[in-house]
């Protein structure tokens, strides 16, 4: 099927939300074969203005991932402790929900991503054995107007008889959008989500939390730092497929994904694509080691990356020192299980086993990314990770 893509001057994130409003100064609206990465789910904080829809709480400011309270008291928790919740989602209206992660009884890092951030922010409020029935924003965020432009047929480039209400359109950035209205000069497009302003009615009890790992789990120290949570750095090549296949994982609380190993402070996407920052793409794992060990996670990591496990500086097609693969551990004991782990494969694997530097969390358009784009985050979820959306 042909699909068109609208070529324009104008730039628009939907994940950053930063939006210079849409122009009528289109130049050469073409057809375009193919399809770009969809970004459908918006799991952000920012994803709407005020993601509670029936409470009139001020919004919740999201601090970065991997930092955790000090201590647990009987007040609500804070980003980077690790909750758990129960909680049942209902649709409103003719909204037919996509579930994309689990209900139930859940356990999580608040603030770290996945779930819906109404659900994040709602938490934040709360304190444990509190039960609240709330509306919330279904994470699509609510429809904007200043995602809708009308566009003069003439000046398109597309021939009238080629549109018609409900056409899908790509902007040249890669934006979904739909025509949603047209007369004899002009037609609309839209680059809302199609379920925007969709909302779920939601019971909620928060049953507790607990710290996260301590800032010196994240680094690297001979002796193996207590707590109840653990922390594991691993590079497979591109992160989006390897998060995602963390994520589905029992025991599992917590991931992100980012850069580390390299010598340049605070490095962006672009700067590690070069390959001279020393970088590689990483994901790190917040875990429970009473469900799942250290162990079981790299082997998974590892088998992952197939004949890669070979490779020098390659994972299937994406070459370079960014897209080196290897094991990062924090401490002597996790150093013995890597090192166990890799041999197991043999001399010709490759993978680099190297003690845990400071790792850098990547812009948050790359965070869960698959997951925002339509696959699912359940445990136990067999479906087949398709790593470019």
């Amino acid at each position: 099927m042909n699909i068109l893509m609208i070529r324009t001057n104008f730039l628009l994130s939907l994940y950053a939300f930063v939006v210079v409003p849409f122009s009528n100064a289109f130049s050469n609206i073409n057809l375009h074969r193919g399809r770009f990465p969809p970004a459908n789910l918006l799991l952000s904080s920012e994803s709407s203005t005020n993601p509670i829809r029936s409470n009139s709480r001020a919004s919740t400011t999201t601090a970065a991932f991997m930092t955790s309270s000090a201590t647990t008291t009987a007040n609500s928790p804070q980003s980077g402790d690790v909750v758990s919740v129960t909680y049942d989602l209902r649709p409103n209206g003719d909204f037919v929900p996509n579930p994309l992660f689990d209900d139930g009884t859940v356990t999580f890092v608040l603030h770290g991503g996945n779930y819906l951030p109404a659900l994040h922010q709602l938490l934040s409020e709360m304190k444990p054995g509190e039960s609240q029935t709330v509306t919330m924003d279904a994470g699509y965020g609510e429809p904007r107007e200043e995602l809708k432009a009308k566009v003069p047929i003439e000046s398109s480039g597309i021939a009238k008889s080629d549109l018609k209400v409900g056409l899908e359109l790509f902007l040249s950035n890669g934006m979904q959008c739909r025509v949603v209205d047209m007369d004899d000069e002009t037609f609309t497009i839209d680059a809302n989500h199609p379920l925007a302003g969709a909302t779920y009615t939601a019971d909620v009890t928060l049953n507790g939390y607990e710290s996260g790992p301590s800032e010196e789990q994240f680094l690297y120290s001979p002796e193996e730092t207590a707590g109840k949570f653990d922390v594991l750095t691993i590079a497979l090549g591109c992160f989006w497929g390897g998060e995602l296949a963390y994520m589905r994982v029992p025991g599992v609380v917590g991931t992100a994904v980012g850069y580390t190993q390299g010598e340049q402070e605070n490095p962006t996407y672009q700067q590690v694509c070069t390959g001279t920052t020393g970088h590689t793409e990483a994901i790190q794992v917040i875990f429970d080691p009473s469900i799942v060990s250290y162990e079981e996670l790299v082997k998974i990591g590892l088998e992952r990356l197939g004949e890669s496990r070979n490779l020098l500086n390659q994972v299937g097609n994406d070459r370079g020192t960014q897209y080196r693969h290897g094991v990062y551990y924090h401490n002597l004991k996790q150093m013995a299980i890597a090192k166990n782990v890799i041999g197991s494969y043999g001399d010709k694997c490759v993978t680099e086993c190297k003690g845990a530097m400071k790792f850098f969390k990547a812009e948050d358009y790359h965070q869960q990314y698959l997951l925002k784009g339509g696959q699912s985050a359940k445990k136990n979820a067999k479906e087949v990770i398709r790593c470019y959306g």
